[in-house]
């Protein structure tokens, strides 16, 4: 494939038709057609359906772009940067992140990112939907306790405590015999299974606790808000709930023998990009006590 006609193509897409194109590249109307036209020829396939006033991609159109706009970016990216002499990050850097941590913190951290690099375009997408980074054309994916994925590079920067939180109102579970489940009123994540245990260590000693699911819900912030009201028990990040307990809103029954880690991660068919690099630094010294 001409790399030279795939990134006229992409001009004209990301444009919306051939004289856009022009005006924003400088580049002649009639080369970008040609080239477009030669590279449906190579491929064998229509990738723009031409009309009098307008122009539209056809399906073979919309995904080559959207398989290809994202690399060609970087190639450029890369000669921008070597031919600078320097590792600037620079360039659109789209982040998915769990909906969790984009509330609770990933909006303070943007912000700062986006002063300290403002070659950077950054775009945080809050989704708990398991994204493929490579098909949706996510430079870093954040993902909670991450399956091993040969695919996928990266750091953890959060490793934290599960604690087994409630309101104050909630009566401490008797704690006679520890190897004696008790049952407790619990708000669970949807994705919870049934029959969910929750082991604890409460200073020294340690106890079963059997959540009894009164509430489910999608989200550790609804968990999380659904505590506060006095709705049950629940097992949480300490970071989530820390000024909770600090504050005595929350109380704490004891640590979970669970962890939970979060994970910045990228692809590892592609290089590690400056911007890529920056922004994991960025959310590694966010959280200082807890980053690898």
């Amino acid at each position: 494939m001409d790399l030279l006609a795939l990134a006229d193509f992409n001009l004209v897409a990301s444009h919306g038709g051939f004289g856009r194109a022009s005006r924003a590249s400088g580049r002649p109307k009639a080369t970008l057609s040609r080239r477009v036209m030669e590279l449906e020829e190579s491929l064998g396939v229509r990738l723009l359906e031409r009309g009098a006033r307008s122009l539209r991609l056809t399906e073979e159109g919309s995904t080559l772009y959207a398989r290809t706009e994202g690399l060609l970016s970087e190639i450029a990216e890369v000669g921008a940067t070597i031919g600078a002499g320097l590792a600037r990050p620079r360039g659109r850097l789209r982040v998915s992140a769990p909906v969790l941590l984009a509330h609770a913190a990933l909006g303070r951290i943007a912000a700062d990112f986006i002063v300290a690099y403002p070659e950077v375009r950054l775009e945080i997408t809050a989704d708990d939907r398991f994204v493929d980074p490579v098909e949706e054309g996510y430079d870093l994916v954040i993902r909670v306790n991450p399956r091993p994925d040969h695919e996928l590079v990266g750091r953890c920067f959060i490793r934290d405590q599960l604690v087994v939180a409630a309101p104050a109102s909630l009566a401490r579970p008797p704690s006679d015999d520890p190897d004696i489940g008790v049952p407790v009123p619990a708000v669970l994540l949807a994705t919870a299974p049934e029959g969910t245990i929750w082991r604890l260590q409460d200073g020294e000693r340690s106890r079963i606790l059997l959540p009894d699911p009164i509430l489910r819900v999608s989200s550790f912030m609804m968990v999380r808000d659904a505590i506060r009201a006095g709705a049950g028990a629940a097992q949480l990040p300490r970071f989530l709930i820390r000024d909770d307990l600090a504050a005595g809103r929350l109380v704490s029954w004891g640590v979970s023998d669970r962890s939970v880690e979060i994970w910045a991660l990228h692809t590892s068919r592609r290089l590690e990009s400056p911007k890529v690099s920056a922004f994991m630094q960025f959310l590694c010294d966010a959280f200082p006590d807890a980053s690898l």
